[in-house]
């Protein structure tokens, strides 16, 4: 069993664009600036937007926080992300979810300019991934196919089952792993929630991708021998005897999956780091296609 080691990876990726920007600044040329839009004060969103703002400063990006109040009305924040959109010094943009329930997620996610979408989200950005085309990929989704394509997993005529199917992992997956190339040519299935018996399925899978949130569900009876699992659920499980009250847990139970396997992501340090680095990598891409503009 090898651990496919996000946290490994994502300062590998993180050190390569760090390279890039310093080659740019030798050069005289802009670095690339990335912002990001936080609405309330959701502490997991504000322990994940701080870690982006880190990031960015590790390898010599741009960036801007821009904080909102809780109870921001829809128009204002529309206003914000026109201003957004136009500011010229800005090459991407992301606005932080969940938000609040005044607001309407799908309204403000579709105002975002499609060339400065770096979480991939817009349905521009969505229809040029289904079609092959160059674009933002969705960060989560991307940062799995670089795990998949660093530790050389084999995906061509694989069947892959994906459990799950938001629009920010299991939809995308499902997409990006039937394309053509490497890493992708599998047979993928979508499974989720009205799925019947998935454990048919998941028991026949070569590669099983869970973004389902519930915790220990993949339990080891229900995946072959030589699977490759990547988790990306992530969970806060009470626990009293931990130092801190809780634990991280996976949709997948890790002590006993992990002796089925031949490659899985831990949890923490599997997918998650991976999300930020594929962001940054975005918004390098944002900052290339804005000078060949």
């Amino acid at each position: 069993m090898q651990l496919l080691d996000g946290k490994k990876t994502s300062e590998d990726i993180k050190s390569e664009i760090a390279v890039e920007v310093q080659k740019m600044k030798n050069n005289g040329e802009k670095v690339p600036h990335l912002a990001a839009v936080i609405v309330g004060n959701n502490g997991a969103s504000l322990t994940y937007v701080g870690s982006k703002v880190r990031s960015c400063q590790q390898i010599g990006f741009e960036s801007t926080l821009v904080s909102l109040p809780e109870d921001i009305s829809e128009a204002a924040l529309l206003e914000k992300i026109n201003e957004l959109n136009e500011d010229d010094d800005l090459d991407g943009f992301i606005v932080q979810l969940p938000l609040p329930k005044h607001i309407d997620e799908q309204k403000i996610l579709m105002a975002i300019d499609p060339d400065k979408d770096v979480d991939g989200f817009h349905p521009t950005n969505f229809g040029k991934m289904a079609l092959e085309m160059e674009t933002f990929l969705p960060a989560t989704p991307f940062g799995i196919m670089q795990l998949l394509e660093r530790y050389k997993v084999e995906t061509a005529g694989k069947h892959t089952v994906v459990i799950g199917r938001s629009h920010i992992v299991g939809r995308p997956m499902s997409i990006l792993l039937s394309r053509k190339g490497y890493p992708g040519d599998s047979t993928v299935t979508l499974t989720h929630s009205r799925t019947k018996n998935i454990e048919e399925f998941t028991k026949n899978a070569d590669i099983i991708i869970t973004a389902l949130g519930v915790p220990n569900y993949l339990k080891a009876d229900m995946v072959k021998d030589g699977v490759v699992i990547i988790d990306v659920g992530i969970t806060r499980v009470e626990d009293a005897s931990h130092p801190k009250g809780y634990v991280i847990t996976g949709d997948v139970d890790f002590d006993e999956v992990s002796k089925k396997s031949s490659f899985i992501t831990p949890v923490p340090g599997g997918v998650g780091p991976m999300t930020i680095a594929m962001l940054l990598q975005n918004t390098l891409l944002a900052r290339k296609m804005r000078s060949n503009s």
